[in-house]
């Protein structure tokens, strides 16, 4: 399971870098620096998420939920900012709000998953 969240991570980071770029070269690029910003934050997010995990930090269970869901709620919020960009429409109806939350409520679930560690 970490070796997968670790190639997880190394694509939404990849992916975070080239947004990064076309927000850089494009006109009117904002939607791609925030898709950007979420990738890069949250690829980060979740290798820290399996590095506490390997040193028995964070609860088990609970810390895969929070980094699998910094994966799929940046992929979502990210997915759809790129795809308005490009494309001209969203993912599906509030896929980039759907995103956003997911990521808060991994975040929630980090702390859960430190204060309930064992110890």
């Amino acid at each position: 399971m970490t070796r997968l969240l670790i190639s997880l991570a190394g694509l939404i980071g990849a992916a975070g870098v080239a947004l990064a770029a076309a927000s850089a070269h494009g006109a009117d690029a904002s939607r791609l620096a925030s898709a950007s910003a979420m990738l890069l934050f949250h690829a980060t997010a979740v290798l820290a998420c399996v590095a506490l995990l390997a040193r028995g930090l964070l609860h088990g269970g609970i810390g895969l939920v929070a980094a699998f869901g910094f994966v799929i709620g940046a992929a979502l919020f990210a997915g759809d900012l790129t795809l308005r960009q490009y494309a001209g429409h969203s993912l599906f109806p509030y896929a980039a709000p759907t995103g956003g939350t997911l990521m808060i409520a991994s975040w929630l679930a980090l702390t859960l998953a430190a204060v309930v560690a064992r110890k």
